[in-house]
């Protein structure tokens, strides 16, 4: 907004320069003692440099933005349970038309939840990158060592993003119980500023922002999913910022063990801000379907707060 505003002003200033311009050479044409007695000529070069200098103003922010380096982003796909192959396409496409980034693929098409991803035993993997984006579904990748690893990037200034089922992934311990702090058990929670454990059924969400006041929600609206999972909150940890919560009517319905489970409303964070060895972490549990993932809605939501993350939420990065 803020190069808009200074190129309405030279505009507006060159408007008057030009109108001042016109006025003095007609002046000059009807009466040529004008030009000598009014020192017209100096007054119509100082005229013509002024108004080079407001088009130099003028293109410098254009030209600014135009010559801003695009972020870098590594996204990371594969595991159980989603359409990856097809997701990492629409997240790669929409993030690219939203915002001046570059989107690199790592991905596995092995669909269990120990998937070999590349990235493991390699510290070093967001070498070049400004951003890790993770969509994996590696819920059973518990391995303590490869963990680290996968954080190493997060504790030495690289953003991360976080999208569905990378919240139920690398669980070491009891997932199921709130980890306690400085465990294994609570390495990726730490990470991430959310523990969660389990879904409900797929079922619509809707989606309330209760921080609005935040950079990356100012601009957006409440709206209802298709039909989600909606993650729950074994625990939210203190450095976290909760920016909306998603609202579901789960029906009744049988556990997996014959139980049956009542009909009830439920709700969860699901979309929020951590910091995380002074990097910044956005992440949001909504993403499961390729509906939900290709929503012109959910694109800008996972732009505004990749580019929030790399403190690049302003206009030379939007699109």
């Amino acid at each position: 907004m803020r190069s808009l505003g200074l190129q309405s002003a030279c505009y507006q200033k060159i408007e008057e320069l030009a109108i001042s311009l016109l006025v003095h050479r007609a002046r000059s044409v009807r009466n040529p003692e004008y030009l000598m007695k009014t020192n017209t000529r100096s007054r119509i070069t100082s005229l013509i440099l002024s108004a080079s200098a407001l088009l130099v103003a003028l293109a410098s922010p254009l030209q600014a933005q135009k010559s801003s380096k695009p972020l870098k982003v590594l996204l990371i796909t594969g595991g159980c349970c989603h359409a990856y192959a097809t997701q990492k396409n629409i997240l790669k496409n929409g993030l690219e038309a939203r915002a001046n980034v570059i989107v690199d693929q790592i991905h596995s098409d092995d669909s269990s939840n120990t998937p070999p991803l590349a990235i493991y035993r390699n510290p070093n993997y967001a070498k070049g990158y400004d951003v890790i984006i993770h969509d994996e579904c590696a819920a059973g990748m518990n391995d303590v060592s490869v963990l680290n690893d996968v954080l190493a990037p997060h504790r030495n200034g690289i953003p991360g993003v976080n999208l569905h089922c990378a919240m139920h992934s690398y669980r070491v311990g009891n997932h199921k119980v709130p980890a306690q702090p400085g465990t294994n058990d609570n390495l990726w929670f730490d990470y991430l500023g959310v523990q969660s454990s389990g879904h409900g059924p797929k079922e619509p969400i809707a989606i309330s922002f209760t921080n609005t006041d935040h950079p990356i929600t100012k601009t957006l609206e409440d709206w209802a999913t298709v039909d989600e999972e909606l993650y729950n909150n074994v625990q939210v940890f203190p450095s976290t910022k909760a920016l909306a919560t998603g609202f579901q009517f789960q029906p009744k319905r049988k556990a997996r063990n014959g139980n049956v489970i009542e009909a009830k409303n439920d709700e969860a964070v699901v979309v929020w801000t951590n910091e995380y060895h002074g990097s910044r972490v956005f992440s949001t549990t909504i993403g499961h379907y390729d509906e939900t993932v290709a929503d012109e809605r959910y694109l800008d939501l996972v732009t505004r707060g990749l580019l929030w993350a790399c403190k690049k939420l302003n206009e030379d990065y939007l699109k």
